[in-house]
């Protein structure tokens, strides 16, 4: 059986004001454009999402929301406050606990570009992805049954893509 992960760091965020709490960042007008293109874009390639997990943050919270018209009303969401700046080896554990496929996952840098790096088995061969900037989004696929198989370094890119990609 295969399994199909959709990896996205959240859109572009504000530093608007520089005082504000950096969980409840809201994203900034970039953000807001690119979101729905990165939604289109998978909506008219197939990869629609059976469960979401996203970060508590307002930043993936307002992307996913964004997303979520493209993507479809019947994606289950669940919000996971592990998410929020999770090192590679935490999401791994939280991919491991999802039931669906495939599972679109919602995070932050650092720790969302190490997972996609750490997951495959031979990286995309784009400059982006080693920076997986906001917005960057990789599908990957990996040979098992069940989440709880997965590992790193057993994934095989399907594509990648961030929003700088995408036409207007």
């Amino acid at each position: 059986m295969t399994l199909r992960l959709i990896l996205v760091r959240h859109a572009k965020s504000s530093w608007n004001d520089p005082g504000q709490d950096d969980h409840d960042r809201p994203l900034n007008a970039r953000g807001r454009d690119a979101a729905p293109r990165i939604a289109e874009w998978l909506a008219e390639r197939g990869h629609v999402p059976a469960e979401v997990v996203a970060s508590t943050a307002r930043r993936t919270v307002e992307t996913w929301e964004l997303m979520a018209p493209a993507l479809g009303e019947c994606t289950v969401m669940r919000r996971d406050p592990a998410l929020y700046h999770a090192p590679a080896q935490r999401m791994l554990e939280i991919l491991k606990h999802c039931a669906a496929s495939p599972v679109l996952m919602l995070g932050h840098n650092p720790g969302i570009g190490e997972f996609a790096a750490r997951l495959l088995q031979q990286l995309p061969n784009s400059q982006r992805f080693v920076t997986y900037p906001t917005g960057a989004t990789l599908v990957v696929e990996f040979d098992a049954g069940d989440w709880s198989e997965v590992a790193f370094g057993t994934g095989r890119v399907v594509e990648f893509i961030t929003p700088r990609d995408i036409t207007a």
